[in-house]
């Protein structure tokens, strides 16, 4: 389905929204969309990757930015804020290239689309996942006794199944959205083709 800029523009607004107000308050009941946000955003903004992965991102900075600073810590010198913060670039365009593969070979709505978006979502996870986890875990001045491969191993397995389901939960919403706008757009093409027949 072709969207025009309006509609990329409308959609883009929305997902940053997400973004920004889950982020903003990472660890509260309400979990950090920024992984889901990037996934569909490479779906639905496909080939607006030029303009709309570099304001996401932005957005992204900024909102950490404004949250620890707000604590009256210095950004710069925070734990989080290390070499391995940088990270986060490839780490979300994993996400973005994941949901733009997604876009590039679904079939609407079927069956096989659900198996497709489940394939795309883990591999995109996976190496976002490694990328955000690794760079972390080795370039961040962490309290770590010794850094070492079972350690990392061990830091993997225990953050790997909450952040896979956070981001799945996302995806999860934003497909049941596509769902029912993609619904609501046949509904009202079938009504206006019957009104011109």
């Amino acid at each position: 389905m072709a969207m025009t800029q309006t509609q990329r523009l409308g959609i883009f607004s929305l997902l940053a929204l997400v973004m920004a107000a889950t982020r903003l308050h990472h660890f509260d009941a309400i979990p950090d969309a920024s992984w889901g946000v990037f996934f569909l955003a490479g779906f639905w903004l496909r080939g607006s990757a030029r303009w709309a992965f570099p304001l996401l991102m932005a957005l992204a900075v900024l909102v950490d930015f404004f949250a620890i600073t707000s604590q009256g810590l210095s950004f710069w010198s925070h734990y989080c804020v290390s070499a391995g913060y940088w990270f986060l670039v490839p780490s979300y365009f994993a996400l973005w290239l994941g949901g733009s593969w997604l876009a590039r070979h679904q079939a609407g709505l079927r069956v096989s689309t659900l198996g497709l978006t489940a394939l795309a979502l883990l591999v995109s996870e996976g190496v976002c996942y490694l990328l955000s986890n690794g760079s972390f875990y080795w370039l961040s001045p962490v309290t770590v006794a010794a850094r070492s491969l079972n350690g990392w191993f061990a830091n993997l397995g225990d953050w790997y199944l909450p952040f896979l389901t956070t981001t799945a939960m996302y995806v999860a919403i934003g497909a049941v959205f596509h769902v029912l706008v993609s619904l609501l757009a046949r509904t009202a093409d079938s009504s206006r083709t019957k009104l011109a027949g």
